[in-house]
């Protein structure tokens, strides 16, 4: 039972383009420019753009082997951060109004040009939010969240480059 097991898994994945990262980079891309993305937003956190940027950087070097370059590269990223928010939800109390609950929301404009193919390029925006219940001081843990949401941003760039399924 466990060889068939096996053999199933292996005819699965046999055909399959797709590596376990989830990442379909063809092998003549060697290299990589992710420019910084200034934040343009109205409502400014102050790191925001350089975490964003090297955030970006780090999920490229981590799943793949493209190398990160300054120059000339096959892929280029560039963008802005057009939308930073934080809204209240889940209000508790009719009376004096507070929120139960508050809504970090980042927003991304992002191009990406494959100069390997351009058909794989793409103009977006990207969203992610994520709702938190405030626990002492909003500036503590607007950094953790706004990481929390960055890295959900840079996952979806990411596919969005790289997973061609």
């Amino acid at each position: 039972m466990k060889y068939l097991y096996g053999l199933i898994c292996l005819l699965a994945f046999s055909g399959c383009k797709i590596a376990l990262n989830q990442a379909s980079i063809p092998p003549e891309m060697k290299s990589v420019n992710v420019r910084v993305f200034e934040n343009n937003a109205p409502l400014v956190l102050p790191t925001l753009s350089s975490n964003f940027t090297e955030e970006l950087k780090t999920r490229i070097r981590n799943q793949t082997s493209l190398r990160i370059t300054t120059g000339d590269a096959d892929g280029i990223f560039t963008g802005n951060i057009t939308g930073y928010s934080l809204t209240p939800e889940a209000i508790t109390d009719n009376n004096r109004p507070t929120a139960g609950a508050t809504r970090l929301t980042i927003r991304v404009s992002v191009k990406y040009t494959n100069n390997l193919n351009p058909k794989q390029s793409f103009e977006q925006s990207f969203e992610k939010y994520k709702v938190f219940k405030l626990a002492g001081s909003l500036q503590i843990q607007e950094q953790g969240i706004a990481k929390d949401v960055t890295a959900m941003l840079t996952e979806d760039i990411f596919n969005a480059a790289f997973a061609q399924w």
